[in-house]
């Protein structure tokens, strides 16, 4: 496998479909769809229901591809200042609905700096972005993908500085890279837009500074929230990967057609000619987004609901109680290696919590006041090579 981060600028389209055939192990290296699915059932899939309580809008239309060679992209707005549980959560529900297959659903394209470290896998589990079937967002990655037909592509266009948007510019899409319309351009596919709505509530009133997030991005933290939480996390290391319970609602958007935008071949086009078809694309989208949100983002947590549903369900206290998560996460990781990578079936109950703990006796630090972080950071940053050089980009 070619190193994902080789530059592709000057190159022949010849040479580009070498280095991507060469390169094609990025799609399988980590992705492990038994773990997918045994996750999605003993956990995503509670906490889609009981704590998220998500919704999927317009997603029982059956997408065909326009151009069967090339697989559709597929374009999503982040939700600011919070741990990605939206794309997490969006991605456990088209897995189920997909019948827990990659196969004619879609693979993400992820930040490279949320698979730098350890400590922005959640609760530290090991490659968990990777072996979700997510795929560092490179220019190479991005064309390997484009050359696969097993699934279509996932890619969130604001890249790392849309999550950091803070709660002020709440569902205002920061500025999209152009490289999902050059694709588009290309290969002649369509692009269709996801939105999500409520997930800005995920933390809500949290805000950032350009020189905090400076600091935070050289060891690998790609913003550092500032909220009336923050006082706390030092105190529960659990909170650094909290969520509120904000309704989560996503809405299929409309196809769309970039190569329709254009009058001459994709050789000729300037730059100018593809940030300005890019800039047609998130206008629409934003226009979508303003609509959806009308619709479905009037009550973000929908208290009444979220109460009389774990009332209903107390049962399934350790997935709608968020202290609980790494100790679910932590029990699911043990026992699928127990199982030598077969799907498992976890029986977690309230009662069963402090037998999880001692199985696992490392998460005991995610409930210890400031020290805590010792043994948390220590295995964050195991292996980790960060240097202050490192900077968030957009493919």
């Amino acid at each position: 496998m070619v190193n994902p981060n080789t530059p592709l600028k000057g190159l022949s389209q010849d040479e580009i479909v070498d280095l991507a055939s060469q390169n094609e192990d990025v799609y399988f290296e980590y992705c492990d769809e038994n773990y997918v699915k045994s996750l999605e059932i003993n956990i995503l899939n509670h906490l889609n229901t009981y704590y998220f309580r998500s919704r999927f809008i317009g997603f029982d239309e059956n997408h065909e591809r326009n151009n069967p060679d090339r697989p559709l992209i597929y374009i999503g707005n982040h939700s600011g200042m919070a741990f990605p549980w939206d794309a997490m959560m969006l991605g456990a529900g088209l897995f189920k609905m997909n019948n827990h297959s990659f196969t004619g659903t879609m693979r993400p394209l992820s930040a490279p700096m949320l698979s730098m470290s350890t400590l922005m896998n959640p609760f530290l589990i090991p490659n968990f972005w990777k072996r979700v079937g997510g795929i560092d967002a490179t220019s190479l990655n991005f064309e390997t993908l484009m050359h696969f037909n097993h699934s279509n592509v996932l890619m969130y266009p604001e890249g790392v500085p849309g999550i950091g948007k803070g709660f002020h510019r709440k569902y205002q899409l920061q500025r999209f890279s152009t490289s999902f319309i050059r694709m588009s351009l290309k290969y002649r596919t369509d692009v269709i837009p996801i939105l999500t709505v409520n997930g800005e509530y995920i933390n809500p009133y949290s805000y950032t500074f350009d020189w905090i997030d400076n600091l935070a991005q050289k060891m690998g933290v790609p913003f550092l929230p500032i909220s009336f939480i923050l006082p706390f996390l030092l105190l529960q290391p659990w909170l650094f990967y909290f969520a509120f319970p904000a309704r989560l609602t996503y809405v299929m958007g409309k196809r769309v057609k970039p190569y329709e935008m254009i009058d001459k071949p994709f050789e000729e086009l300037t730059e100018n000619d593809i940030a300005d078809i890019r800039d047609q694309v998130q206008a629409s989208m934003q226009a979508d987004l303003n609509d959806a949100v009308e619709l479905y983002g009037k009550e973000p947590f929908k208290l009444g609901d979220l109460i009389l549903n774990n009332l209903r369900n107390l049962s399934r206290i350790p997935f709608f109680s968020s202290p609980g998560w790494p100790l679910v996460f932590a029990e699911h990781e043990r026992l699928y290696k127990q199982n030598n990578g077969e799907p498992v079936e976890m029986n977690i109950g309230f009662f069963s919590l402090l037998g999880v703990l001692f199985r696992n006796p490392f998460y005991f630090s995610f409930f210890i006041p400031i020290l805590g972080w010792i043994p948390i950071l220590l295995k964050g940053y195991a292996g980790n090579k960060l240097t202050g050089e490192q900077k968030v980009r957009k493919i």
